[in-house]
């Protein structure tokens, strides 16, 4: 199949950012709407609303753009030279920019302030260790699926996701796109503008990890001769 035009590609990183960080940001007002003060009840319905739309919009737009929606997954294709670095770039600012509209659309929704900051402190080192651990799961679910079966990868980022909501410290935003967009809803799901540095490095360095991993751990066994 022919690769899509750069327009076309763009555009669908844009429609599965907006929706995503929507979704993110929309289930995490309403689920503490309805929560009755219940974290746990919150954090799950967020949890099982971002997990579904991953899966719908990965389905619907992976074979156009690959469905990145994620700078760390952007840089991670980008080490690994299967995207060009000027295309990243482009990526990475619609994949910022279409989420903040989407942030700002749930605003508008919910009838709340457009512009607002958050003031959730998210910092530490068990939050950075936490955003390591989420990225680096991240792509090696992703790159690992790549090369063995493709096709799973929406239901299997979508699962993962739905997982390390839980077993991480810091709920697994895994995407510095995500983080600076979150520092604009002053919600449930926001993070202190300050604390988006320390995430976004924990992100990079994870998914990182994860690349120079998968060359070894996913390469191909060379061909064993007998006599």
């Amino acid at each position: 199949m022919a690769r899509a035009s750069l327009g076309r590609r763009l555009t669908a990183e844009a429609i599965g950012s907006f929706f995503l960080f929507a979704g993110v940001l929309g289930s995490g007002i309403m689920a503490e709407n309805l929560a009755g003060g219940n974290d746990a009840l919150a954090l799950l319905a967020n949890t099982i609303a971002t997990g579904a739309i991953l899966f719908v919009i990965i389905a619907m737009l992976g074979p156009i753009s690959g469905a990145h929606f994620n700078p760390a997954v952007t840089f991670a294709f980008a080490l690994r030279r299967e995207i060009g670095w000027w295309d990243s770039v482009l990526y990475v600012l619609v994949q910022i920019a279409a989420g903040a509209i989407g942030a700002w659309a749930v605003h508008l929704m919910f009838d709340l302030p457009i512009l607002q900051f958050s003031t959730k402190a998210r910092t530490g080192i068990g939050q950075w260790t936490g955003e390591l651990v989420a990225t680096f799961g991240l792509l090696i679910t992703i790159l690992g699926l790549l090369k063995h079966k493709a096709e799973a990868i929406p239901m299997g980022v979508a699962l993962y996701i739905t997982a390390a909501y839980w077993f991480t410290s810091s709920t697994s935003f895994a995407n510095p796109a995500i983080a600076i967009v979150r520092s604009l809803s002053d919600t449930f799901a926001g993070i202190a503008p300050g604390d988006v540095p320390g995430f976004i490095a924990a992100q990079l360095a994870g998914a990182a990890f994860a690349v120079a991993l998968a060359r070894w751990l996913f390469a191909d066994e060379p061909a064993r001769h007998t006599d």
